[in-house]
């Protein structure tokens, strides 16, 4: 059974009676004169809707009393022309019936139904800090024109983010096995990725690696990579957010990818670092093992009841005592821990929230408390484990480190006694990465 209707019942249970929630979904974006970027739904509308066409918007009515909760959707008409064009719309009767809503509308008969479904609500939510402002006067207009019968507009406005992106912090069984198929095709790719370069070797462009990645993606039915591919070879792995692609590798260079499958709406986002010519140097092999264990220090933190930082916690002191035993760094473990000496080479978390956005919605703190502590980890909260090293030339940095950047990232859910790995497919040892390489 499609999990939307149940979705939309939870988030109505928590708003307050008499009251109206709008949200819309993504605008389509102009790539130039006469084409688009591929469409791509606004993930909250999709959680709670499983409808992907634009021009959409979803409208709850939480009632008074004892009458019965309303799901509207206002979307386009059928149009046949427009259909041999474009493709296939639903139309209202058709989306009605296929998502399970109580009544569908065309979307141009939005503005009127919302006076009437305004008028005399006690509250509206909507996402505040979208815009949405001139609409929203139109409504609240039209139910002021109606005043001298004694109707009156929403005295209260709620943002409606809060409530949803606490909703989809926690994945349920359909979010779960649909992440662990985009894990397992995301891992394939970086496999394929790193056979590709095997049998090339040194001198592969990065983007013929970004080329073997989406090739695996969308011959898996992904619809998407989840972000813009990251294949930073030699210097570019020292930075962060590198998506250019275009370097033309070394021998004996390492390149980090940074990349995952979008699947039907939800995210993978997997890190891997490998020899472009198939064998780790001295040198790499140390700072590799180094983050890997900096990764397994980090899994083993991740249990419901441990904090969300616990993890990078964990993970920081690993990479710092390795940084003192690697003479990237001097004096004790205390203090490199203390003043955050280590942020010279590890200058990132150790993970984010992932699910329909890479980076996904959710607190990581528990804003209820004056002190703002680290929430603690439930079952089906969903997380990735990132740790690297990254060093740039420098005085007093061992040159034979220079220009070595490094990161292993997976994807876990908290499970009740610790943790699933989603993405385990995706070779990683040292042997394992040597051996696949040949």
């Amino acid at each position: 059974m499609k999990p939307y209707p149940d979705r939309r019942a939870r988030l109505l249970a928590q708003m307050e009676a008499g009251s109206v929630a709008v949200i819309g979904t993504a605008p389509e974006v102009a790539r130039n004169a006469d084409t688009e970027y591929p469409y791509r739904h606004d993930s909250s509308f999709y959680y709670l809707t499983g409808f992907t066409e634009p021009e959409a918007v979803l409208v709850l009515v939480a009632p008074r009393g004892n009458a019965a909760t309303q799901a509207l959707l206002f979307c386009r008409e059928k149009h046949l022309e427009s259909e041999i064009w474009d493709g296939y719309r639903y139309g209202p009767d058709a989306a009605r019936e296929a998502f399970g809503f109580d009544a569908a509308f065309p979307i141009d008969v939005l503005d009127e139904h919302m006076v009437r479904l305004l008028s005399n609500a006690s509250a509206l939510y909507a996402p505040l800090a979208r815009g949405g402002e001139e609409q929203q006067r139109r409504w609240f207009d039209g139910v002021r024109k109606l005043a001298r019968s004694g109707t009156t507009a929403p005295p209260v406005l709620r943002d409606l983010p809060p409530l949803v992106d606490e909703m989809r912090l926690f994945k349920d069984a359909h979010e779960s096995a649909i992440m662990l198929r985009a894990g397992e095709i995301s891992a394939g790719a970086h496999a394929r990725a790193m056979r590709f370069a095997g049998a090339r070797g040194a001198g592969v462009f990065e983007y013929e690696l970004e080329a073997e990645l989406l090739h695996e993606f969308r011959r898996h039915g992904a619809q998407f990579p989840a972000y813009t591919p990251i294949v930073a070879s030699g210097p570019n792995a020292c930075v962060l957010h590198y998506n250019a692609n275009n370097r033309r590798t070394r021998d004996g260079e390492l390149v980090l990818i940074d990349a995952g499958c979008e699947l039907d709406g939800y995210a993978s986002d997997i890190t891997r670092t490998f020899p472009v010519n198939g064998r780790f140097s001295p040198a790499q092999r140390e700072l590799y093992e180094l983050v890997l264990a900096a990764q397994q220090a980090a899994f083993d933190a991740i249990k419901p009841g441990r904090k969300y930082h616990d993890a990078h916690d964990a993970a920081v002191r690993v990479l710092a005592q390795g940084m003192l035993d690697f003479g990237l760094l001097q004096g004790t473990l205390d203090e490199v821990l203390a003043e955050k000496k280590y942020s010279q080479f590890y200058m990132h978390g150790t993970g984010h929230w992932i699910g329909m956005d890479v980076h996904d919605v959710g607190l990581y703190r528990d804003v209820a408390r004056e002190d703002k502590p680290s929430r603690l980890l439930q079952p089906g909260m969903a997380m990735t484990v990132e740790p690297g090293i990254y060093v740039r030339p420098a005085d007093g940095v061992p040159e034979k480190y220079w220009n070595i950047g490094i990161r292993i990232e997976d994807d876990v859910i908290v499970r009740d006694g610790g943790y699933q790995l989603l993405t385990g497919g995706a070779p990683k040892t040292v042997a394992e990465i040597e051996a696949l390489m040949k």
